[in-house]
This record gives C-alpha cells, structure tokens and sequence, in this order.
C-alpha cells in the first residue's frame, strides 16, 4: 500500500490560489468546482502540533477538482514543476485513465500546471497530455515535455482577484474541440 511522508506543504500554495479562484467563480455563478479531497488513513501524528506525519493512502486518488462550467462537466488536477521540463512521472496512470473516461461520459479533463521558476500558470487539455504519454511509448522520447512545446494560448492571465483565472482556457480548449469534431 502507497504511503505518505510530510514533508511540507508541497502544491498546498498553488492549489489555495485555485481554490480562491473556485470560490469567485461560484460567488459570479460561472462555476461550481470542488476540490476532491485524498482518502488517507494517518499512522503518525505529531502530538505537539496534531498534524499528520506519516499515513497510507485508502486506494488511489483520481484528481484534484471535479465540477461544472456552465452546463460542462470539468475535472483536473493541479501539478507544480520547478524547471521548464515537466517530468511525466508527475501524472500516474490511474489518474490518466480517469481523466479519459471523463472525456469518454463528455467532460473536459485538464491539468492545471504553476511553473514555479517563471510564476506563470497553464492549462494543459487532456488531449496534448495522452499526445505526450503517446509520443513516450511510442518512440521511446524522454519522460517529459519541454516548456517551449507548450501552446501559447493555454497560458493562464490573472482576472482581477483570480489569479489562476482558468474559465478563458476553457473556453479556448471548447472551441478547439468544435473545430476539431466540425
């Protein structure tokens, strides 16, 4: 069974940002999306400071946030990387499986990625993520996708108090879909 061992708060920044992001979205009624908490059953806890060091996760998560956009079904997960290569090991398969069987029942599935060295934020469609995992078993490429193979329309701008303002990269990835699908 797979552990967990704190060793801070990784993510925990990036994903209280969306977070309040999710919380305007709702408050404006564009959106109703939750974040999807991991089932863990704790072994340690610090007496001192009542918090969770060591604990095994009850089976395996799926992703982060889970909701709707304005009658379409979303679902993502958040990712950080601190580098401009994005390591595939990052995304492991039971969530890749999710994600396209939510594509399968007609939703969006995406990742939410904060590349912490340029502090910018981009939203990676389901489809360029399984192109990447394709490319890897089928020519054996490096485990990872570089920052300069990203789309520069899926970069993610700050709207007044949402700072990971991700409905525009949405919308963009709907319109992509209806040219692709005619």
């Amino acid at each position: 069974m797979a552990t967990w061992n704190s060793r801070g708060l990784r993510g925990s920044t990036f994903e209280e940002l969306i977070n309040m992001t999710n919380d305007i979205y709702a408050e404006k009624s564009l959106a109703l999306v939750q974040k999807i908490p991991t089932p863990i059953t704790p072994i340690e806890i610090d007496k001192a400071t009542r918090h969770i060091t060591l604990a095994y996760f009850e089976k395996d998560s799926t992703v982060d946030y889970i909701g709707v956009v304005q009658s379409v079904p979303i679902c993502f997960d958040a990712k950080e990387c601190h580098t401009d290569t994005f390591p595939m090991q990052n995304i492991h398969e039971h969530q890749m499986n999710f994600m396209e069987n939510f594509e399968k029942q007609g939703g969006i599935s995406f990742l939410l990625i904060y590349f912490t060295a340029r502090n910018e934020f981009y939203y990676l469609p389901f489809r360029v993520l399984k192109e990447y995992v394709d490319r890897i078993a089928r020519d054996g490429h490096a485990k990872n996708f570089k920052y300069a193979e990203l789309d520069s329309r899926y970069f993610i701008r700050p709207e007044g108090a949402a700072l990971v303002h991700y409905l525009e990269a949405v919308n963009t990835d709907l319109v992509e879909r209806k040219k692709e699908h005619g």
